[in-house]
């Protein structure tokens, strides 16, 4: 590490949970990142202002007027542009040292593998079920950590599914049924500062997984943002799960 770096991280190196060994992981760490809107605009913010050393963004959309009321990495200069084109100006201005790659189309079978193969951590801010559920068996197949998180209404939850660890549920554990519907912020609304909370747990966590002391493997936090309520509930490994357990088809 070199000065440097050594002085534009100092405030995290003085903690005695990360110090110069764990700052170093970080600048050492591959994260990708599923989705550039409302949750990943602060999760690709915040890790790469910790010091993430490359930053793998997906998303096909482009920046829409209306994404601005929560996604905070895009500007009025940027509506029209792809948002991970987006968002990689706004990590350059940010944090140069971060490396950043792009993907701006939807990801094949075989290239999200190859994708989630070369990622330390998924993070998933997508904001549909079918694109959750894929993304959770890769991770389990190639057994990789998955910090999900969503957003909607004045409402939120976030969890990590680990399928290193052996008692880790996954994220079919809480949602068995891969026939449900998903509803959206343009169909149901947002609240803007909702989707910052999450997304920025979900880089707290996702620094978490990377020093190997994850907080919510296990867990579901829940958010009432209208009353500012938490609740804390354990989410058990389903044995009959279908896409992790030991007697799935």
């Amino acid at each position: 590490m070199t000065p440097e770096l050594k002085q534009r991280y100092d405030r995290q190196i003085r903690l005695p949970s990360i110090t110069e060994s764990g700052q170093q992981k970080f600048l050492d760490a591959r994260v990708l990142i599923i989705g550039m809107g409302g949750l990943g605009s602060p999760v690709a913010m915040y890790l790469a202002a910790a010091g993430i050393g490359h930053l793998v963004l997906s998303d096909f959309d482009i920046v829409e007027s209306s994404n601005l009321q929560r996604q905070i990495i895009h500007t009025e200069q940027t509506v029209g542009q792809l948002k991970v084109d987006s968002a990689k100006q706004f990590i350059a201005s940010l944090s140069p040292n971060t490396e950043v790659t792009t993907i701006d189309h939807e990801l094949s079978e075989d290239e999200l593998a190859e994708q989630v193969n070369l990622a330390d951590v998924i993070v998933d801010c997508t904001d549909n079920f079918p694109s959750r559920f894929e993304l959770n068996r890769v991770c389990i197949k190639l057994k990789k950590p998955l910090v999900s998180g969503a957003a909607i209404r004045q409402e939120g939850q976030i969890s990590t599914y680990d399928s290193r660890k052996e008692n880790s549920p996954c994220y079919q554990c809480l949602y068995p049924d891969e026939g449900l519907e998903s509803v959206t912020c343009s169909m149901e609304g947002v609240m803007a500062p909702v989707v910052g909370i999450i997304g920025t747990m979900q880089a707290q966590e996702t620094l978490n997984v990377l020093l190997d002391r994850p907080a919510l493997v296990g867990t579901l936090l829940l958010l009432d943002a209208q009353y500012l309520e938490w609740q804390r509930m354990q989410l058990p490994k389903n044995p009959k799960c279908p896409a992790c357990s030991e007697t799935q088809t």
